[in-house]
């Protein structure tokens, strides 16, 4: 089984370019289904999520070619089936925005029900009421999630809670209603923003995204079109606490710094020196970090997905932090692994105390889910010695190359299979 071998100590110094969001890629893919013209998609990230995802739409009969590793080129006019049964797409959490696509475009769909990381429950409650208020038939039986109905008509939906999965599924299936539809308590989220601008650019009708309130007037059809996806702000924000961890300097390139707002005031609050130009944004990290409160929010709150990079770097603070996780309640499974390095943290229900440590010392330790498995590395790639990173497939689920751009920083870190692997490494680098 692969794994990272990491040699701690190196601080993180250069540039590294950020790759397509991985979260606006997903529904974006899905999306494409929608017409019967070409589409041609441009920033596609190669991650595990979105090759699960082009994959099952070939199977359902999508016509695709890669042009190259991030452009790919997709006719879904000759779709030969609503159902997707696709057992890898258990694996990826998204492959619920299938159900709205199908739905909007052909009326109906049975999509296998979603998993991704064990982070919390993601209950599909939202979606499933936006469906019936646009007139479906929604019912969930045997893994599956099957809709369907005889047309789909414009409606005035509240959200019970902001969800971003709700928010995009409702969009897709509302964009070829008849009518207008008004989702109000919408989720804020940049990719909610760039799927609205794909569906546009397709000929939708859809205003108010990023706002609470997004008002959509249904068309008949929609046409191919040429697109980029946005900058991944998870993956930018994940390399800004790299700098902040290890005490680098680290140049990020390729984003979009509106979307990194609150990850930047909270490295400012905590010590780091950040400076923003039009699409980079640099952090470095020559002074001992300060404790700080943060609590995760809905966009443009601090982002649950950086809630593990911000305790990894909080655990070496001086004084003691509260890290409030307020969007899934399984978020603090990394706890543990960080505790085996030397960390000093106390969970209390959905609340993290976190009292700052000189350093980490090198363990072996495991990714229980994506986003901490990255902020496991970044804190294994700080610590005295050696460490070793299991379970590195939900890393893989959504940063692309992590390894490569991390030694492009200078980091001490090798994909290993075995423990000779282990052993040559640290002969390499002892």
């Amino acid at each position: 089984m692969e794994q990272y071998a990491i040699k701690g100590g190196n601080p993180l110094v250069g540039e590294v370019e950020i790759g397509g969001a991985k979260n606006a890629a997903l529904p974006i893919l899905a999306a494409s289904v929608m017409t019967d013209e070409t589409v041609y998609i441009e920033n596609v990230p190669d991650v595990r999520d979105t090759n699960v995802m082009l994959s099952a739409l070939e199977g359902i009969g999508v016509l695709m070619k890669r042009e190259d590793r991030h452009t790919v080129t997709m006719n879904a006019a000759n779709i030969s089936t609503t159902v997707l049964v696709d057992e890898r797409l258990k694996k990826i959490r998204a492959s619920y925005y299938l159900i709205g696509a199908l739905l909007g475009k052909y009326k109906q769909a049975e999509v296998v029900l979603p998993g991704g990381c064990d982070i919390g429950s993601r209950a599909i409650d939202q979606h499933i009421k936006g469906f019936r208020a646009l007139g479906a038939e929604v019912v969930v039986e045997y893994g599956m999630i099957k809709t369907k109905a005889e047309h789909l008509v414009g409606s005035h939906i509240y959200m019970d809670v902001v969800s971003v999965g709700a928010t995009i599924n409702v969009m897709m299936a509302a964009t070829m209603a008849e009518g207008k539809t008004i989702i109000e308590n919408a989720a804020k989220e940049p990719h909610v923003v760039d799927l609205a601008n794909f569906l546009n650019s397709m000929g939708a009708n859809i205003k108010g995204a990023g706002t609470d309130v997004i008002r959509i007037k249904g068309v008949p059809r929609l046409h191919g079109t040429e697109y980029a996806i946005i900058p991944d702000q998870i993956e930018a924000g994940t390399f800004m606490f790299a700098a902040a961890i290890t005490k680098g300097d680290v140049m990020v390139k390729n984003v979009i710094t509106k979307h990194l707002e609150s990850i930047t005031a909270k490295l400012l609050e905590i010590g780091c020196e950040v400076e923003e130009a039009d699409d980079c944004v640099r952090v470095v990290a020559s002074k001992p970090l300060r404790h700080t409160q943060v609590k995760t929010l809905p966009y443009p709150g601090f982002p649950t997905d950086m809630q593990p990079q911000i305790a990894v770097a909080l655990a070496m603070s001086q004084g003691t932090s509260i890290v409030t996780e307020s969007i899934f309640e399984n978020r603090f499974k990394y706890v543990d692994e960080l505790t085996r390095m030397g960390a000093n943290i106390k969970v209390e229900g959905n609340v993290a105390i976190i009292n700052g440590v000189k350093k980490y010392t090198g363990a072996s330790i495991s990714a229980p889910d994506l986003r901490a498995g990255a902020a496991l590395v970044l804190a294994a790639l700080s610590a005295e010695g050696y460490s070793t990173v299991d379970d590195i497939r939900y890393i893989e689920r959504g940063y692309e190359d992590f390894h490569l751009k991390l030694q492009s920083l200078g980091a001490q870190i090798e994909l290993i299979e075995t423990e000779r692997d282990f052993q040559k490494f640290k002969l390499k680098t002892g």
